[in-house]
């Protein structure tokens, strides 16, 4: 039986600041032992990841409470949808968490220490940074009911790893361990306190130049939806406003004066 004070609270979202007064916020999902995205949970997340939105901090970490990250999606969801309503919910889903979390202008982390399935695997796909404890294990296993995974994971995971492994991920429906999904470049890091090393690098990524950071991510999402050439035509502009902003000035005199490695940012 679920705690009813679980239910109604199936995330936190809390906002801490660095040393250097940088603030980055961290999205738990905390919804029992499971960790089941049913619809109190995909609400909660949709709503924190609005609230992101509207106050950017300047980096986010993902993570979660439990022995698992996510035992995957409550399937009670999908029963009786019709065709258009599940294309109505995938789209919701798009909308509302993966689109918004890949548009914040800052860098986002992803921590999983355990399993991670489904809905859940999907979001860390959508994020900058994936990292893993030995022990995690990932799947795309919607196939045990006659599914693909429809919230952009064969498609990101085919970014990161390439077609036929995505293919191979998502058809056989089986685990896969960090080492392996590290070894396919899908995770970017292992360690063996993942909650430790991924709050350590989100306060880093907090303190550094946000607005590079957000210039970064803009000309790679100009390259995912347009090549080589699309991000070569948008890279002048967005790289030249960075030229106005106090953080770039700021290390350029700090470069000059003192060397490099000692400029401090604000994310302006």
């Amino acid at each position: 039986m679920t705690d009813p004070a679980v239910a109604s609270h199936p995330t936190r979202l809390e906002r801490v600041r660095t040393n250097a007064g940088a603030e980055f916020a961290t999205l738990t999902f905390a919804h029992g032992p499971l960790n089941l995205f049913d619809q109190a949970m995909f609400d909660a997340v949709q709503a924190d990841v609005a609230t992101l939105t509207e106050d950017p901090p300047r980096a986010v970490l993902l993570r979660a409470e439990g022995k698992v990250v996510s035992a995957g999606v409550d399937v009670h969801l999908f029963d009786g949808l019709s065709a258009e309503q599940a294309a109505d919910l995938w789209q919701q889903l798009f909308a509302d968490i993966c689109h918004p979390i890949e548009a914040l202008p800052c860098p986002v982390v992803y921590a999983a220490h355990g399993l991670t399935l489904t809905a859940a695997f999907e979001i860390a796909l959508a994020c900058d940074i994936i990292l893993a404890a030995p022990k995690a294990k990932f799947g795309l296993v919607e196939t045990v009911v006659g599914l693909t995974p429809s919230m952009g994971g064969p498609q990101r995971l085919a970014e990161r790893a390439g077609s036929g492994r995505a293919r191979e991920l998502v058809m056989t429906g089986d685990l896969y361990d960090a080492a392996t999904l590290q070894g396919w470049g899908v995770v970017n890091a292992v360690h063996d306190d993942v909650d430790t090393e991924a709050r350590a690098l989100t306060t880093r990524l907090a303190d550094g130049p946000t607005r590079a950071h957000d210039a970064t991510k803009q000309i790679i999402s100009a390259w995912r939806s347009g090549g080589v050439a699309h991000a070569d035509s948008i890279t002048p502009e967005v790289s030249g406003a960075l030229f106005e902003t106090e953080d770039l000035s700021g290390a350029v005199r700090s470069f000059l004066t003192d060397g490099p490695g000692k400029a401090s940012y604000r994310g302006r």
